[in-house]
């Protein structure tokens, strides 16, 4: 089997010694990945090894990701087993202490799955994949959810890491199939990533690690606004690339009724050229809900109201606007990446009552429909550069950031300071890490990232207002 090329493992070809046909090997592993990440992020962090020494049998490719390393962060709250990084990795309210122990997935989400190829004519083929995120220092199914309802009830001053997100201990975070061609494209339907989601791994300087960067630390702009959106159930996804040059893409997620609540469309429009690459994205989002833990008070009514505690969250409901343009350029031995989005938070058009079923079978308890009599309006960049030092260590350096206009009202409209979450402020976070790869199984990581936040965005934060968190591990891929 070819371990290495001798230069870098990055888009090494070995020769076939399967019994496969390579035409069929190079379909069966190229035309399922398609329907998902870009191919320049997945040799970061997508599934598995993608070449000779992939697990695959009759078309069927068995693959995984297991990341684990020590983290310590300055100013946090005590990790989570549940949450998919265990850590929040930036600073967030109840950032209070210093601590040190085990997080997962910190340049990756851990995962096991499937995914095969099957040709039907011509250049056809049908094509699937399914796939289960887990907790690897804890054992868990990954779940944020799990991580607001087991802080239901508490304040800051007592909260472990407890932050929303897409992972909702579904037994497959990744459930889709459907046909592709090389000529005319991939059309998938199923739980899946978005086109935004896709597009932020793909630009990211650190590929979506969470350890290292605010996109991967935080879904809420892989989302377009929310979090729990860069993924999507009943999802139909169009994606392809013509002539090498041009990619274009569209999806549109069903609600299994009629009218536009809680469904979404995004469209992506792309071209690529003599190793720059350029992306611009628009995103719809209908009912989008960013759940949070409940409040002392909020537990005391539940009993009459008759939800439990154990499975129930607050949200806030908003339609969400986003518009995206990001690009790279390559020319070795460095990468340079750039990105901007655009969300509008406003309120929706279609409130939803309390009792609607979230994500893993969540019950929204209370819900506020009226958070944005005024938008909200979020400008995210970021930029940074990765460098390859010696033909298997990657060294990167990025910059994140986002400004937040002033959307209260009353006597505190336009405000630009701390005393409400909805005056205007900002977020900056700095990052930089290593990444060496022994071979194209395993590879050990370190870095840290810096994050602050001023003004309306750190309303609320009573203990402190920035976070490093210096972090090492190791990621094994088959």
């Amino acid at each position: 089997m070819n371990r290495m090329d001798g230069k870098h493992w990055k888009g090494s070809a070995a020769p076939n010694s399967s019994g496969f046909k390579p035409g069929w090997r190079a379909l069966a592993l190229s035309g399922a990945l398609t329907a998902s990440i870009p191919a320049i992020a997945q040799q970061k962090t997508g599934p598995g090894i993608t070449d000779d020494d992939a697990l695959t049998f009759h078309g069927v490719t068995l693959y995984g990701v297991i990341d684990i390393g020590l983290q310590y962060d300055t100013h946090g709250a005590p990790f989570s087993d549940f949450r998919p990084a265990a850590s929040a990795n930036i600073v967030q309210k109840n950032s209070r202490q210093s601590v040190f122990g085990a997080t997962p997935s910190n340049m990756g989400q851990s995962r096991v799955g499937l995914q095969g190829n099957e040709p039907l004519y011509g250049d056809w083929s049908a094509v699937f994949r399914v796939e289960t995120f887990f907790n690897p220092q804890s054992g868990q199914i990954a779940d944020a959810l799990k991580s607001l309802t087991v802080n239901n009830g508490r304040t800051p001053a007592n909260s472990g890491t407890n932050l929303d997100g897409s992972s909702a201990g579904q037994a497959f975070q990744t459930a889709f199939a459907g046909v592709s061609s090389k000529q005319f494209g991939t059309i998938t339907f199923g739980r899946q990533l978005t086109l935004l989601t896709e597009g932020t791994i793909k630009y990211d300087p650190n590929y979506d690690a969470t350890a290292f960067g605010l996109i991967g630390a935080s879904g809420t702009y892989q989302g377009g606004g929310t979090t729990e959106d860069k993924r999507l159930d009943s999802m139909l996804k169009y994606y392809a690339t013509f002539d090498d040059l041009v990619h274009v893409g569209a999806l549109y997620k069903f609600n299994g009724s009629t009218g536009g609540a809680n469904t979404a469309f995004q469209a992506v429009l792309g071209a690529q050229y003599a190793g720059a690459s350029v992306d611009a994205y628009y995103s719809k989002e209908r009912d989008a809900i960013s759940a949070a833990s409940l409040t002392s008070a909020q537990v005391a009514e539940l009993p009459g109201l008759g939800y439990s505690v154990t499975n129930s969250v607050s949200a806030t409901v908003s339609d969400d606007t986003a518009y995206a343009l990001m690009g790279l350029y390559a020319i070795d031995p460095l990468k340079f990446f750039a990105g901007y989005e655009h969300i509008k938070f406003a309120n929706p058009s279609t409130p939803l009552k309390a009792g609607f079923t979230d994500i893993g079978g969540y019950v929204l308890a209370f819900v506020t429909n009226n958070a944005y009599d005024i938008a909200k309006t979020l400008n995210v960049y970021w930029t940074g550069v990765r460098y390859t030092v010696i033909p298997h260590l990657d060294l990167t350096a990025a910059y994140y950031g986002y400004r937040q206009n002033a959307y209260a009202s009353g006597s505190e409209a336009g405000c630009t300071t701390a005393v409400n979450a909805a005056c205007s402020g900002s977020f900056d976070a700095y990052s930089f890490d290593a990444d060496y790869f022994f071979n194209k199984h395993f590879d050990a990581y370190g870095g840290a990232m810096y994050s602050g936040v001023h003004d309306g965005v750190a309303s609320g934060y009573a203990y402190h207002t920035t976070n490093i968190n210096p972090t090492i591990g190791v990621r094994y891929k088959f």
